[in-house]
């Protein structure tokens, strides 16, 4: 059904003629006719008798009429809410993100969401230290894993889990890593969080729980180096599937240790109380979301 269709055939019934309807909205008689024929057509029913003096609605017009003109309203008013909406998007918003999602993922996600709303400011903050959402002056953070403080809102993204990987380079040299023990061996690479090294992992495998205490020679506070350095045939590492994609996909690295699964990685938009969570922030949540579904499958 044509939202044009529906229009004219209103203007039509207020007006009481095809031809002042069609004028009114730039329309040739002939074409007004046409889609007038085609709305009844698709209603399989009459919706005007005419004459050659004069033309009136049918009783089944008429009842249409009262539903089409509710229809039309709600859509103009649904398109005000949207408008709206844009105008309020405006002033200063300060996103925290992960470094390598930051880096790797986000960047062109947030230049469409810039475009869309063009009275927005963004102040992008990269990096793997929680910030302080008062003390540096953050507005809304995205972070991995579910938020341990209940007092922060948030709002969960996607579902994700940890993969161990390393390149074709490293493996050819080294060799798989196909259970637990194998990984003593392994030069592993860790990244720093809030000032912790993460170098111990966590897998399961038929509802068992197995954390492994590793080593290596390579530890970043960013956790994109530790991705290049695995890419760069440098060790094994282990994270988030959302950051990884696309080297998996490309080969650039290869999944080890299939059998087990990685430890939950969840990706969480999270805002330091209700009275924050403003039109802006509903609005990213609605983007990363889309985003990641495509993005994960």
């Amino acid at each position: 059904m044509q939202i044009q269709d529906l229009t004219l055939f209103v203007r039509v019934a207020d007006c009481g003629s095809i031809t002042a309807a069609a004028t009114e909205l730039e329309l040739s008689p002939a074409a007004a006719s046409a889609a007038l024929k085609r709305l009844e057509k698709r209603l399989d029913t009459r919706l005007f008798i005419r004459s050659t003096r004069s033309l009136r609605l049918t009783e089944s017009g008429e009842r249409y009429l009262v539903h089409c003109r509710r229809a039309l309203t709600d859509l103009t008013l649904g398109q005000q809410a949207i408008d709206d909406v844009k105008e309020k998007i405006s002033g200063v918003v300060s996103l925290a993100v992960p470094s390598d999602i930051g880096r790797n993922v986000l960047l062109p996600w947030l230049d469409e969401f810039l475009d869309n709303y063009p009275d927005l400011k963004l102040r992008l903050h990269i990096g793997d230290t929680l910030s302080d959402f008062y003390h540096d002056k953050i507005d809304v953070a995205l972070r991995s894993g579910t938020p341990k403080d209940s007092a922060l809102v948030a709002f969960k993204i996607c579902s994700a889990t940890r993969v161990l990987c390393a390149s074709p380079g490293y493996i050819a040299k080294r060799g798989r890593v196909e259970s637990i023990e194998q990984l003593s061996v392994h030069n592993c690479l860790f990244f720093m969080l809030d000032e912790r090294t993460h170098d111990q992992w966590t897998f399961t495998k038929n509802g068992r729980e197995f954390k492994v205490r590793v080593t290596g020679n390579r530890t970043c506070n960013d956790a994109d180096v530790a991705r290049r350095w695995a890419v760069a045939g440098k060790g094994i590492v282990y994270k988030s599937s959302l950051d990884l994609d696309e080297d998996l996909i490309e080969g650039r690295l290869v999944p080890l240790m299939t059998d087990y699964q990685g430890e939950s990685a969840d990706l969480y938009l999270v805002c330091p109380g209700r009275e924050h969570v403003t039109p802006v922030v509903l609005l990213l949540r609605d983007m990363l979301r889309a985003h990641c579904k495509e993005r994960l499958g």
